[in-house]
Protein backbone atom coordinates (compact mmCIF):
# COMPACT_ATOMS: atom_id res chain seq x y z
CA UNK A 1 0.00 0.00 0.00
CA UNK A 2 1.37 3.34 -0.93
CA UNK A 3 0.91 6.43 1.14
CA UNK A 4 -0.57 9.69 -0.08
CA UNK A 5 0.64 12.10 2.56
CA UNK A 6 3.96 13.95 2.51
CA UNK A 7 5.56 15.15 5.73
CA UNK A 8 4.90 18.87 5.93
CA UNK A 9 6.28 21.76 7.99
CA UNK A 10 5.98 21.97 11.73
CA UNK A 11 3.14 23.60 13.62
CA UNK A 12 4.32 24.80 17.00
CA UNK A 13 2.45 23.41 19.98
CA UNK A 14 3.00 25.56 23.08
CA UNK A 15 3.28 24.03 26.51
CA UNK A 16 -0.01 24.50 28.32
CA UNK A 17 0.51 25.49 31.93
CA UNK A 18 -2.17 25.05 34.53
CA UNK A 19 -2.38 25.97 38.21
CA UNK A 20 -3.90 28.38 40.72
CA UNK A 21 -3.65 32.15 40.59
CA UNK A 22 -2.16 33.19 43.93
CA UNK A 23 -2.88 36.64 45.39
CA UNK A 24 -0.05 38.84 46.64
CA UNK A 25 0.07 40.17 50.22
CA UNK A 26 -2.50 39.75 52.93
CA UNK A 27 -6.24 39.48 52.52
CA UNK A 28 -8.35 41.09 55.25
CA UNK A 29 -11.66 40.26 53.55
CA UNK A 30 -13.19 37.55 55.80
CA UNK A 31 -15.76 36.70 53.12
CA UNK A 32 -13.09 35.83 50.60
CA UNK A 33 -14.94 37.82 47.97
CA UNK A 34 -11.76 39.48 46.75
CA UNK A 35 -9.68 36.28 46.52
CA UNK A 36 -8.57 34.87 43.16
CA UNK A 37 -10.46 31.91 41.76
CA UNK A 38 -8.86 28.75 40.32
CA UNK A 39 -8.41 28.73 36.55
CA UNK A 40 -10.17 25.87 34.79
CA UNK A 41 -8.83 24.69 31.44
CA UNK A 42 -11.50 24.01 28.82
CA UNK A 43 -11.95 20.51 27.49
CA UNK A 44 -9.87 19.74 24.34
CA UNK A 45 -11.76 19.84 21.02
CA UNK A 46 -13.63 16.64 20.23
CA UNK A 47 -11.84 14.25 17.86
CA UNK A 48 -13.28 13.39 14.42
CA UNK A 49 -15.86 10.64 14.09
CA UNK A 50 -14.95 7.12 12.99
CA UNK A 51 -16.87 5.86 9.92
CA UNK A 52 -17.45 9.40 8.62
CA UNK A 53 -17.34 9.82 4.83
CA UNK A 54 -15.84 12.61 2.73
CA UNK A 55 -15.35 13.62 -0.89
CA UNK A 56 -11.61 14.16 -0.75
CA UNK A 57 -9.50 15.52 -3.57
CA UNK A 58 -5.80 14.77 -3.88
CA UNK A 59 -5.06 18.39 -2.96
CA UNK A 60 -7.05 18.01 0.27
CA UNK A 61 -5.37 14.68 1.02
CA UNK A 62 -1.93 16.29 0.88
CA UNK A 63 -2.79 18.82 3.57
CA UNK A 64 -1.77 18.28 7.16
CA UNK A 65 -5.13 19.38 8.60
CA UNK A 66 -8.63 18.63 7.38
CA UNK A 67 -11.12 21.20 6.14
CA UNK A 68 -13.58 19.13 4.07
CA UNK A 69 -17.06 18.62 5.52
CA UNK A 70 -18.40 15.09 5.94
CA UNK A 71 -20.98 13.80 3.46
CA UNK A 72 -23.66 11.12 3.90
CA UNK A 73 -22.09 7.68 3.52
CA UNK A 74 -25.00 6.53 1.34
CA UNK A 75 -24.00 9.18 -1.22
CA UNK A 76 -20.91 9.24 -3.42
CA UNK A 77 -17.74 9.55 -1.33
CA UNK A 78 -14.03 8.97 -1.88
CA UNK A 79 -12.79 8.73 1.70
CA UNK A 80 -13.79 6.83 4.83
CA UNK A 81 -12.40 7.44 8.32
CA UNK A 82 -11.41 3.97 9.48
CA UNK A 83 -9.67 4.96 12.73
CA UNK A 84 -9.14 7.85 15.12
CA UNK A 85 -6.30 7.61 17.61
CA UNK A 86 -3.98 9.68 19.76
CA UNK A 87 -0.30 10.46 19.32
CA UNK A 88 2.42 11.04 21.90
CA UNK A 89 4.02 14.50 21.50
CA UNK A 90 6.77 13.84 24.07
CA UNK A 91 10.25 12.54 23.23
CA UNK A 92 12.89 12.35 25.96
CA UNK A 93 10.92 14.87 28.01
CA UNK A 94 10.63 17.37 25.17
CA UNK A 95 7.34 18.51 23.67
CA UNK A 96 7.36 18.10 19.89
CA UNK A 97 5.46 20.17 17.35
CA UNK A 98 2.45 18.45 15.82
CA UNK A 99 3.95 18.90 12.37
CA UNK A 100 7.39 17.62 13.35
CA UNK A 101 8.79 14.67 11.42
CA UNK A 102 8.78 12.50 14.56
CA UNK A 103 5.08 13.06 15.28
CA UNK A 104 4.04 12.73 11.64
CA UNK A 105 6.03 9.49 11.25
CA UNK A 106 4.36 8.15 14.38
CA UNK A 107 0.93 8.96 12.95
CA UNK A 108 1.83 7.61 9.50
CA UNK A 109 2.98 4.24 10.87
CA UNK A 110 -0.16 3.88 13.00
CA UNK A 111 -2.43 4.83 10.10
CA UNK A 112 -0.77 2.39 7.69
CA UNK A 113 -1.28 -0.45 10.17
CA UNK A 114 -4.90 0.50 10.77
CA UNK A 115 -5.77 0.72 7.07
CA UNK A 116 -4.00 -2.60 6.39
CA UNK A 117 -5.95 -4.25 9.20
CA UNK A 118 -9.20 -2.74 7.95
CA UNK A 119 -8.89 -3.86 4.30
CA UNK A 120 -7.39 -7.25 5.19
CA UNK A 121 -5.78 -9.55 2.65
CA UNK A 122 -2.13 -10.53 2.42
CA UNK A 123 0.73 -8.07 2.75
CA UNK A 124 1.49 -8.67 -0.94
CA UNK A 125 -2.08 -7.80 -1.96
CA UNK A 126 -1.98 -4.65 0.16
CA UNK A 127 1.26 -3.53 -1.49
CA UNK A 128 -0.02 -4.26 -4.99
CA UNK A 129 -3.32 -2.47 -4.48
CA UNK A 130 -4.37 1.11 -5.14
CA UNK A 131 -5.59 1.37 -1.54
CA UNK A 132 -3.90 4.27 0.22
CA UNK A 133 -3.83 5.84 3.67
CA UNK A 134 -4.49 9.51 4.36
CA UNK A 135 -4.02 11.02 7.80
CA UNK A 136 -4.77 14.35 9.44
CA UNK A 137 -3.60 15.99 12.66
CA UNK A 138 -5.14 18.88 14.65
CA UNK A 139 -4.94 22.49 13.53
CA UNK A 140 -2.70 24.88 15.43
CA UNK A 141 -5.71 26.23 17.34
CA UNK A 142 -6.88 22.72 18.21
CA UNK A 143 -3.37 21.82 19.33
CA UNK A 144 -3.28 24.95 21.51
CA UNK A 145 -6.48 23.68 23.14
CA UNK A 146 -4.91 20.30 23.93
CA UNK A 147 -6.01 18.12 21.00
CA UNK A 148 -3.77 15.07 20.54
CA UNK A 149 -5.84 13.05 18.07
CA UNK A 150 -5.20 11.99 14.50
CA UNK A 151 -7.67 10.93 11.82
CA UNK A 152 -6.92 8.01 9.49
CA UNK A 153 -8.80 7.68 6.18
CA UNK A 154 -8.98 5.00 3.50
CA UNK A 155 -8.91 6.09 -0.15
CA UNK A 156 -8.40 4.25 -3.45
CA UNK A 157 -6.27 6.04 -6.00
CA UNK A 158 -7.82 6.52 -9.43
CA UNK A 159 -4.36 7.23 -10.87
CA UNK A 160 -4.36 8.42 -14.47
CA UNK A 161 -1.84 9.99 -16.78
CA UNK A 162 -2.09 13.51 -15.36
CA UNK A 163 -0.27 14.93 -12.37
CA UNK A 164 -3.49 15.65 -10.51
CA UNK A 165 -4.99 12.17 -10.46
CA UNK A 166 -7.87 11.55 -8.11
CA UNK A 167 -9.67 8.98 -5.98
CA UNK A 168 -12.37 6.54 -7.00
CA UNK A 169 -15.78 6.45 -5.35
CA UNK A 170 -15.67 3.94 -2.51
CA UNK A 171 -17.93 0.89 -2.62
CA UNK A 172 -20.68 0.40 -0.06
CA UNK A 173 -18.63 -2.16 1.85
CA UNK A 174 -14.92 -1.52 2.37
CA UNK A 175 -14.04 -3.64 5.39
CA UNK A 176 -11.91 -6.65 4.31
CA UNK A 177 -11.84 -5.13 0.83
CA UNK A 178 -8.74 -7.05 -0.27
CA UNK A 179 -9.64 -10.46 1.14
CA UNK A 180 -11.86 -11.91 -1.64
CA UNK A 181 -10.27 -13.88 -4.45
CA UNK A 182 -9.79 -11.58 -7.43
CA UNK A 183 -9.80 -8.38 -5.35
CA UNK A 184 -6.74 -7.14 -7.25
CA UNK A 185 -8.62 -7.51 -10.55
CA UNK A 186 -10.58 -4.52 -9.37
CA UNK A 187 -8.33 -2.68 -6.92
CA UNK A 188 -4.85 -3.75 -8.05
CA UNK A 189 -2.25 -1.42 -9.57
CA UNK A 190 -2.24 -1.44 -13.36
CA UNK A 191 -0.79 0.83 -16.03
CA UNK A 192 -1.99 2.40 -19.26
CA UNK A 193 1.47 1.63 -20.68
CA UNK A 194 4.77 0.21 -19.48
CA UNK A 195 6.23 2.21 -16.57
CA UNK A 196 8.42 4.95 -17.96
CA UNK A 197 6.85 4.79 -21.42
CA UNK A 198 4.95 7.72 -22.94
CA UNK A 199 1.35 7.75 -21.77
CA UNK A 200 2.02 5.68 -18.67
CA UNK A 201 -0.37 6.25 -15.80
CA UNK A 202 -1.42 4.12 -12.86
CA UNK A 203 -5.04 3.02 -12.82
CA UNK A 204 -7.04 0.49 -10.81
CA UNK A 205 -7.04 -2.82 -12.65
CA UNK A 206 -10.80 -2.54 -13.18
CA UNK A 207 -9.95 0.20 -15.73
CA UNK A 208 -8.56 -0.44 -19.21
CA UNK A 209 -4.85 -1.21 -18.95
CA UNK A 210 -1.98 -2.92 -20.73
CA UNK A 211 0.46 -3.61 -17.87
CA UNK A 212 0.01 -4.82 -14.29
CA UNK A 213 2.12 -4.79 -11.14
CA UNK A 214 2.31 -8.55 -10.56
CA UNK A 215 4.70 -8.86 -7.64
CA UNK A 216 6.81 -6.92 -5.17
CA UNK A 217 10.59 -7.34 -5.11
CA UNK A 218 12.45 -6.77 -1.84
CA UNK A 219 15.40 -4.38 -1.79
CA UNK A 220 18.24 -4.59 0.77
CA UNK A 221 17.60 -2.26 3.68
CA UNK A 222 21.22 -1.14 3.63
CA UNK A 223 21.45 -0.33 -0.08
CA UNK A 224 21.67 3.17 -1.47
CA UNK A 225 18.66 4.50 -3.34
CA UNK A 226 18.84 3.48 -7.04
CA UNK A 227 22.11 1.60 -6.47
CA UNK A 228 22.99 -0.42 -9.57
CA UNK A 229 23.87 -3.72 -7.82
CA UNK A 230 20.54 -3.80 -5.97
CA UNK A 231 18.69 -2.75 -9.11
CA UNK A 232 20.31 -5.51 -11.17
CA UNK A 233 19.32 -8.16 -8.63
CA UNK A 234 15.77 -6.82 -8.54
CA UNK A 235 15.61 -6.86 -12.36
CA UNK A 236 16.74 -10.48 -12.33
CA UNK A 237 14.12 -11.40 -9.75
CA UNK A 238 11.44 -9.67 -11.82
CA UNK A 239 12.59 -11.59 -14.90
CA UNK A 240 12.11 -14.81 -12.94
CA UNK A 241 8.54 -13.75 -12.18
CA UNK A 242 7.97 -13.07 -15.88
CA UNK A 243 9.43 -16.42 -16.96
CA UNK A 244 7.12 -18.28 -14.57
CA UNK A 245 4.03 -16.59 -16.01
CA UNK A 246 4.82 -16.06 -19.68
CA UNK A 247 3.33 -18.49 -22.21
CA UNK A 248 6.34 -17.99 -24.48
CA UNK A 249 9.69 -17.66 -22.74
CA UNK A 250 11.21 -16.24 -25.94
CA UNK A 251 8.92 -13.21 -25.70
CA UNK A 252 9.51 -12.14 -22.14
CA UNK A 253 8.77 -8.54 -21.20
CA UNK A 254 9.08 -7.11 -17.74
CA UNK A 255 9.96 -3.89 -15.91
CA UNK A 256 11.17 -3.40 -12.36
CA UNK A 257 10.16 -0.11 -10.76
CA UNK A 258 11.95 1.37 -7.77
CA UNK A 259 9.87 3.13 -5.11
CA UNK A 260 9.76 6.90 -5.39
CA UNK A 261 12.32 8.89 -3.44
CA UNK A 262 9.58 9.97 -1.01
CA UNK A 263 8.52 6.35 -0.48
CA UNK A 264 12.15 5.36 0.04
CA UNK A 265 12.61 8.12 2.61
CA UNK A 266 9.48 6.85 4.34
CA UNK A 267 11.01 3.38 4.73
CA UNK A 268 9.63 1.47 1.73
CA UNK A 269 12.18 -1.19 0.75
CA UNK A 270 10.47 -2.96 -2.10
CA UNK A 271 9.73 -2.17 -5.72
CA UNK A 272 7.13 -3.36 -8.21
CA UNK A 273 7.57 -6.00 -10.89
CA UNK A 274 5.44 -5.08 -13.92
CA UNK A 275 4.36 -7.47 -16.68
CA UNK A 276 2.17 -7.00 -19.78
CA UNK A 277 -1.49 -7.67 -19.05
CA UNK A 278 -4.67 -7.55 -21.09
CA UNK A 279 -7.41 -5.60 -19.35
Amino acid sequence: MSVVRRLLGALAVPILASGLLAGCGGNNDPTGAGSAQPSVAPDPPKPPAVSACYNLTVAAALKETASSAAVPCDSRHTSLTVAVGTFDPLRAGHLLAIGSAQVQQQIAAACRRQVDTYVGGSTENQRLSQVQAVWYSPTAAQGDAGALWYRCDLVISAGGTGADGGFVALPTRTRRLLEPHGALDRYGTCGTAAPGAPGFGRVPCAEHHTWRAKATIALPASTRYLAKPAGSKAESACRDVASQRAPDILKLRWTFEWPTQAQWAGGQRYGLCWLPDKG
